[in-house]
């Protein structure tokens, strides 16, 4: 179709005449309504990243005292476990208060033993650290 005349399509339909490729021979053209058109891209733009944010791991973080009771840790230990479900990571902090600090080696067992709640499923990002007065480990989901 001639240049001519593909305008006078567009014009009657009142929509644009886009130019696909320029360095075809002859150039290749499309009638189109580029209002809607640029509207569906960025729809379709923000689609798209709203998928990627999506499938990013959060880093979820669930601070536990030295002296929490049975109840209280396994409902904590549930919620890790629905956060590493979801793909999140999840960092746990064992925090020592005040005279606590006196007896360290109490927060490696209580480490341990909430590791072990969580199952053989999860993988610990490091290693154990100490800093301040809290203990933290970073895990995730195989």
């Amino acid at each position: 179709m001639s240049s001519r005349d593909a305008q006078l399509l567009a014009k009657e339909q009142g929509v644009d005449l886009v130019e696909i490729a320029a360095n075809a021979n002859p150039p290749v053209v499309k009638i189109i309504d580029w209002g809607k058109f640029q509207y569906q891209k960025m729809k379709e733009e923000a689609r798209n990243r709203k998928k990627a944010r999506e499938k990013q791991s959060e880093l979820k973080q669930m601070k536990i005292g030295l002296k929490i009771s049975d109840n209280d840790l396994n409902i904590k230990v549930r919620k890790m476990r629905s956060f590493l479900d979801d793909g999140d990571r999840v960092k746990i902090i064992v925090v020592f208060k005040g005279r606590e600090m006196a007896h360290k080696e109490l927060g490696p067992e209580l480490m341990n033993r909430i590791l072990g709640l969580l199952g053989d499923d999860i993988v610990t990002e490091g290693k154990q650290q100490m800093s301040g007065r809290n203990l933290s480990v970073q895990v995730r989901k195989k």
